[in-house]
Order: structure tokens, then sequence, then C-alpha cells
């Protein structure tokens, strides 16, 4: 039998970083039965980055605290600015416990894109993220798109514009 061969650069990754087993497979559950995203999750920032170079993951949702079990772990601000430094294009929810202003603020400040604190709402709040997220991204390629036809109609009409000047002092056109 063939085996299958997968294509990677079609494949979009959502990561999960989450020191709680627990909470790392409820997210990752939670956003694999809404997304078509590859979600890979991670215990840990160092682990994460690894893949984060070869993998260019789109959405990273990343806990605040990430040393409960491995003490020398990078904070999620730690990890954060990594992960602007390697892959700037990358969205990152930062995803924690407090429920702190100056922490709220340090996120956004170090790049992520939005701050959702744990609690009963928490999956149902970083899913409106994420589709914001789709929709500022479809709105983007749309933007794109009618720059690009705004570019070729111009090259076009001033195409037929030079054309007709030319054929009009040759006196072909009158």
């Amino acid at each position: 039998m063939a085996e299958k061969v997968i294509n990677l650069e079609h494949v979009r990754y959502m990561f999960i970083i989450d020191d709680d087993a627990v909470q790392r497979e409820m997210i990752k559950d939670y956003m694999a039965e809404r997304y078509l995203f590859e979600v890979k999750i991670y215990d840990n920032g160092e682990d994460a980055m690894e893949e984060i170079k070869t993998l260019k993951p789109e959405i990273i949702v990343l806990d605040y605290y990430l040393n409960s079990h491995i003490t020398t772990s990078k904070n999620g601000i730690e990890v954060l600015k990594q992960i602007k430094q390697v892959s700037p294009t990358t969205e990152v929810v930062m995803f924690t416990g407090e429920d702190k202003l100056e922490v709220a603020l340090e996120s956004m400040r170090n790049g992520a894109y939005d701050y959702v604190v744990k609690g009963e709402s928490a999956f149902n709040k970083i899913e409106k993220v994420i589709n914001n997220l789709g929709e500022r991204h479809r709105m983007m390629a749309i933007h794109i798109a009618q720059k690009r036809t705004i570019t070729f109609l111009s090259i076009v009409i001033g195409t037929i514009v030079a054309v007709a000047v030319i054929l009009g002092v040759l006196g072909i056109i009158k």
C-alpha cells in the first residue's frame, strides 16, 4: 500500500501552551471540534518554540504562568516575546487566571492579540477571539485583492490611453 503524504505547507496549526494538563486537553478538544486547525499542545514554551519556526502556527493560546511543573520554565510573557521575534505574524491569545489590568497591559504591549481570563466562559471568549481573527484575516485578504484589482485596472486604463495617444499622434485615429 502507498503511504499517504501530507503537504505541511497547507496544514494550519494552532498551539496550546499551558502547564495544566487537564486545561490543555480541554482547550484542545474544544478547538478541534470547532476549527480546521491541527491543534498541538505543549506544557512549556521551550518545547513549543522548537516547532514554531518550522510549523508556523497561525494562533497560539498561551498561559501566563508556565512553571508549575518545571520551575525553570519561562513565563508566558517571556515566551510571548520570543514568539513575536521568531514568528511575528503568529497571533497569540494570552490565557490566564490572572485578572489584573497590569498583566493584560503587559501582554498586549508585548504583542498579544488578546487576553482571556480563565473561568466559566473562557472557552467561549477564546472562540470569539479566534472568530474575530478569522474575520480580520478575511477583511485583510479582501483589501489586498481590491488593491491588486485597482492596480491592474490602472495599468490597463493607462495602457489604453497611451495606445490611443500614440495612434492619434501617428494619425491612425482622429
